[in-house]
């Protein structure tokens, strides 16, 4: 590690540095652009860790709703007519492909394709 790194990162923020290092591990996914850059009412592709992941019903249609975090912003994951996915869990890195759109002033995905990181010893 450089001494300049090594600076950067006692200056900065915990928040910063851990942002950082999510758009460093999101990189790592052939294909995929920042969340912050996604066009809006395009099909895009974004990698990322889940932050959270709630069961919110919708109308009456239960569905799984997540948020995709990758150092540049945030990406709503919303699976519709599902009570749980596989795998679809708070710390697990993904990526997902689908129409971007915008829901309730946020970056949103309904019902993406994914693909999800192993674990390590997986």
């Amino acid at each position: 590690m450089s001494l300049r790194t090594a600076l950067r990162q006692v200056i900065a923020s915990a928040d910063t540095v851990a942002a950082g290092e999510e758009r460093v591990e999101a990189a790592k996914w052939t294909g995929c652009r920042a969340v912050g850059d996604l066009p809006l009412r395009e099909r895009g592709k974004a990698a990322g860790v889940l932050r959270s992941v709630v069961l919110r019903p919708r109308q009456g249609v239960p569905s799984v709703e997540a948020e995709l975090y990758d150092g540049s912003g945030s990406l709503d994951l919303v699976w519709l007519g599902r009570r749980t996915i596989a795998g679809i869990e708070p710390g697990r890195r993904i990526r997902v492909d689908g129409m971007v759109c915008e829901a309730e002033g946020r970056r949103t995905m309904y019902n993406p394709r994914y693909e999800l990181k192993p674990r390590a010893g997986e």
